[in-house]
């Protein structure tokens, strides 16, 4: 597994506390850049005004700084293209009832 690959993997620890699922099979993370002694995520939410934005952001950082050692992690949200369902992993569409 490559160290993006893990990265990515590292982020299925951090979740939605509204809906109880992980942002990688939530299909709220679209890039993921390692650059050694930082990481860059781009990604969404599922809402624009989502009420979890500074928890959700901050378990971001917080999982893949203690992770990796590291003290540098950009997140940047966008909302192109905006969330929907169809975005989720079988397993969370599943889970979430869809």
């Amino acid at each position: 597994m490559d160290r993006t690959q893990f990265i990515r993997e590292l982020l299925k620890d951090v979740y939605d506390p509204e809906l109880g699922v992980n942002i990688v099979d939530l299909g709220l993370v679209f890039d993921i850049r390692d650059q050694g002694d930082s990481v860059y995520v781009q990604m969404t939410l599922t809402t624009p005004g989502c009420p979890m934005h500074d928890t959700i952001v901050g378990g971001v950082r917080r999982v893949l700084e203690d992770s990796l050692g590291i003290s540098e992690v950009e997140v940047e949200l966008v909302w192109e293209p905006r969330w929907s369902p169809h975005m989720m992993s079988e397993d969370a569409k599943r889970e979430l009832g869809f």
